[in-house]
């Protein structure tokens, strides 16, 4: 969500179970006052009418001019990056949605052009957003998208997802027919997964495809994750880097993993094709979660005999670093 977001102590509004608990422990975010170090910028929402559904009104006309050309330099940069990295299906579509135009995008517009190819909506939010809200929204085509942008100190380090990242990371694909398919079944999946007590392997699911998925093309590995898409570092690493394994998307071996929320994947899965993606998003989760109730959880860096290995990973950078840190 930024060039370094993902290497954060943070987490967006919606991993891990609980997903929202998870994320204000590690980021101690408050909604109702301004912390220490936390920016104009940031807390320019705290304050705003927040409907029943946390959307808010994104007042696009209060955003100043320096804002707006924070959000032009974050996207010219990070266009630079992902040239020949993001895959097809994102590029195009960040051309359909008019994203290159100048300054902060003004939702409304946004969702108007949107709907028109998906049925979806972008709904801005000002602060963490709970399971089973972030959920409905997805099972009824809407993206809850924080509405503020990262003050300048924090441009290339941000705890907490701005409408860079929910914006440039994760809207685009909502504009492919089979993605936004994808996204809305994995909010009908969520509602299921909270009732089942299942929400745990559920968000592994979230975060190894739609925040850190790899996927496979005529023209080799490409990046269609929202967490890799929005920060420059990432992207090259998790392409290019010897470090990281690179492994065969499996729906239960991927619902089976941990992650890590304070630095690059140890783990990159690599899906086939969004069709194959969608494909496994209908299957029946009853019994899968069952087994994965019985089932030892594998670790971030682990691989297993059934993995379909692309690249085995030296695991040199996270080696150096806990090296370092001794």
């Amino acid at each position: 969500m930024t060039d370094d977001w993902n290497k954060s102590p943070g987490v967006p509004y919606y991993y891990e179970a609980s997903p929202a608990a998870q994320y204000r422990d590690k980021t101690v975010m408050s909604t109702t006052t301004e912390l220490p170090n936390h920016s104009a910028e940031k807390s320019r929402y705290l304050a705003a009418p927040r409907r029943a559904d946390f959307t808010i009104d994104q007042d696009w006309a209060s955003y100043s001019a320096a804002e707006h050309n924070r959000w032009d330099r974050l996207f010219k940069r990070a266009g630079a990056a992902l040239k020949d990295r993001a895959c097809d299906e994102y590029m195009a579509a960040l051309n359909t949605l008019q994203l290159s135009e100048s300054g902060i995008p003004d939702l409304e517009k946004l969702s108007d052009r949107l709907e028109k190819i998906t049925g979806w909506r972008v709904a801005p939010v000002r602060e963490l957003v709970p399971d089973d809200i972030f959920f409905d929204h997805l099972a009824n085509r809407r993206f809850p998208a924080g509405a503020f942008i990262r003050p300048e100190h924090e441009l290339d380090y941000l705890r907490e997802p701005d409408v860079f990242h929910d914006v440039f990371g994760h809207v685009p694909l909502l504009a492919n027919p089979v993605y936004a398919d994808f996204m809305q079944a994995y909010g009908q999946g969520g509602q299921r997964a909270l009732g089942l007590g299942r929400l745990k392997n559920l968000a592994r699911l979230y975060w190894y495809t739609v925040e850190f998925g790899l996927l496979q093309s005529p023209k080799g590995l490409r990046i269609f994750g929202a967490g890799i898409l929005s920060s420059i570092t990432e992207s090259r690493f998790a392409l290019e880097d010897d470090s990281p394994n690179r492994v065969g998307f499996d729906l239960e071996r991927v619902m089976r993993t941990n992650y890590i929320i304070d630095d690059f994947q140890q783990t990159y899965f690599v899906v086939d094709s969004f069709e194959k993606l969608l494909e496994d998003s209908y299957r029946d989760f009853g019994p899968i979660y069952a087994r994965l109730g019985a089932a030892e959880d594998i670790e971030a860096d682990e691989l297993v005999a059934e993995d379909r290995v692309l690249t085995r990973g030296t695991l040199e950078y996270f080696k150096a670093k806990r090296g370092g840190n001794g």
